[in-house]
Order: C-alpha cells, then structure tokens, then sequence
C-alpha cells in the first residue's frame, strides 16, 4: 500500500503519526505546507514541516502543539539582557534544526533534501516532502493592519485581527516538487488531512500542477474534517471561515474539496451533515474524529485507509491494527 497524505501543522501532524501506525512507515508520504516558512534573525524556520517531523519522530511539544518536548528558552532569557523580546519564541533544541537546515541550504541543498537529512538523522522511515522548493508565503489581508505576514498575524497578534482574505505571495512562480507530484501520480490513497483548508491545504493546492495530478489519479481521494461542531480542533480554521463569510460546518469544507476528492470524513457530532455531503456525489464516513492520544489517532486513520479502500473498484485489503 502506498498512501499519500496533505498536511498542515498540528492536526495533519497527529493524523500522519496515526497513518504511520496503521499503514507502516514506509508505506506512508506526507507532502507539507511550506507556505508558513518564514526567516528570523536569518535563520529558515519550517513550522508546519518541523511539527510533522517532531511528532513522528516522538519529540513534539504535546501541551503546545510545537517545538520540542520539554525545550528551554534559555537564548530568549540571554536576548532579554540585550533588550530584545522576539514576539516569536523557538526554544533551544528546536533551534538547532533551524540553524541546520539554514546552513545545508546556504551551502546549495534545496528543501527536500534537507528535510531528508533532517528526518533520517531523528530516526523518521516516514517520507516527508515539503510541497515545494521554491518560496511561497501565506499573506492575511485583515480589517484592523493590512496585509499581515501569516505569523505576525498568527503568533505575534494571536489570530485575532478580523481576516478579509488570504494571499499566497509567489505562488504564481512557485512549482510543486518532482517528488510531491510523482507521489500523487503514483498513490494508492490520498487523504487530506484535517489541517486548515484556506490556510494549510490551499497553498498544496494552489502549486501548478497539483489539481491536475489529483484530478487525474486513480487512487481514492478522502477529505478527513477539520471542524467538529462548529469549531476547529486547535487553531483559527472556524474563525476564519465566518469572518470570509463561509460558515464554519463540515459540509463548507466539503464543498471546498468537492470537484476533486472520493470520501469525506465526518465527525460524529456532525452526522447531521451526512445526506447533504453525500449529496454532492461523495461517499461519507461518520465517526469519531477526535484525536486525544496516539491510539486515537491509529484508529481514525485505521477506519479512513478501510474507507477509501471500499470506494476503490479493487480492494488492496483496508487495514487492521495490531494487538497492543
């Protein structure tokens, strides 16, 4: 089996470490948002890359959602004595990634292959891909100051400026990766994880050439939601929805996957949605999305791979956990 998934930070990153017990490691791909990327104090940070890669290699801040488990802050403590308080915190471990990937990039090596290296020195059988090689960056049109770089208006001002749009600068010249495409084209399943639509998603989607490949594959393509109850899990995805004037249901984010995915995912809490989703021409699985632990996480993914593996016309054999 050979499974791909579309990840964004927190939620696609506990869902990836799900796939990866379900359906082995090597069996697993997760292309990555990288449109959240950004440079401070010249260092390249990854976020939504380092949260997927921290959480399958088991270090992830689980009370945070990012950086390293029990990191220090001790750099900050030491900018704090020169007058300097950086309204983004990177703890001292997390650093060392940063400071790692600046360097192998400075010296000629591109995204993807620093995030091999990265992932095989923290024990990681997984592959992770970011989405592209090139520079694309999430731009948030607000009411209240502009146009804001996503952190700055996601970390510095807490997601609280009211969002009128949201921009990707670049992504017009940008170009998925050969890897991210020939993982599509070759894909037995293709999930979406419940990552951030507008935020995490879009900017895979908007790379040329990646609507087509997902058009074009032969694998079921399953859409796992990320609103329960009308509110994300984690993060600013609901209030982000009804500030662009979409509301923030499950079948909102359907309706934004329509035209290319198989399967929607749907949580329980939400089965009243089921008959409209299945309206739109989609096979629809209600269960219980709510990841609280690692065993809750195997099991959703679990229950998704056998999902997709009932709309496909030839079955490779869905999934089963092992006894723990």
């Amino acid at each position: 089996m050979n499974v791909v998934a579309l990840s964004g930070g927190v939620g696609g990153a506990k869902f990836a470490d799900g796939l990866a017990q379900s359906v082995g490691p090597e069996a697993l791909t997760i292309i990555v948002n990288t449109a959240d990327d950004f440079q401070l104090y010249g260092l390249r940070i990854s976020p939504d890359l380092d949260t997927v890669m921290y959480t399958l290699a088991g270090l992830a801040n689980v009370d945070t959602g990012w950086g390293v488990s029990g990191d220090t802050f001790e750099n900050f403590g030491m900018l704090a004595k020169y007058g300097v308080q950086p309204w983004f915190r990177v703890g001292d471990r997390d650093v060392a990634t940063h400071l790692l990937r600046t360097e192998m990039m400075r010296l000629g090596a591109n995204l993807t292959e620093v995030t091999q290296v990265l992932s095989q020195r923290l024990n990681i059988d997984t592959r992770i891909l970011p989405m592209t090689n090139d520079i694309v960056r999430t731009m948030v049109d607000t009411a209240e100051f502009g146009v804001l770089p996503f952190q700055e208006y996601f970390v510095k001002h807490k997601w609280q400026p009211t969002v009128k749009r949201i921009l990707f600068d670049g992504i017009e010249k940008a170009n998925p990766t050969f890897e991210t495409l020939r993982a599509l084209e070759t894909a037995d399943t293709i999930i979406l994880c419940p990552s951030n639509p507008y935020l995490s998603v879009e900017p895979v989607l908007g790379l040329s050439g990646v609507k087509d490949a997902l058009f074009n594959a032969a694998a079921p393509i399953i859409a796992v939601t990320p609103i329960i109850g009308g509110e994300a899990v984690k993060g600013p995805a609901a209030k982000m929805m009804r500030e662009m004037g979409v509301e923030p249901t499950p079948l909102s984010v359907a309706q934004h996957y329509a035209e290319f995915i198989n399967g929607f995912v749907l949580d329980e809490r939400d089965a009243e949605y089921a008959d409209a989703i299945r309206a739109l021409g989609l096979g629809v699985l209600v269960t219980n999305t709510w990841m609280r632990d690692r065993n809750d996480r195997a099991a959703l993914t679990c229950e998704v791979i056998n999902f997709a593996d009932h709309l496909r016309p030839e079955k490779l054999g869905g999934c089963r956990l092992p006894q723990r």
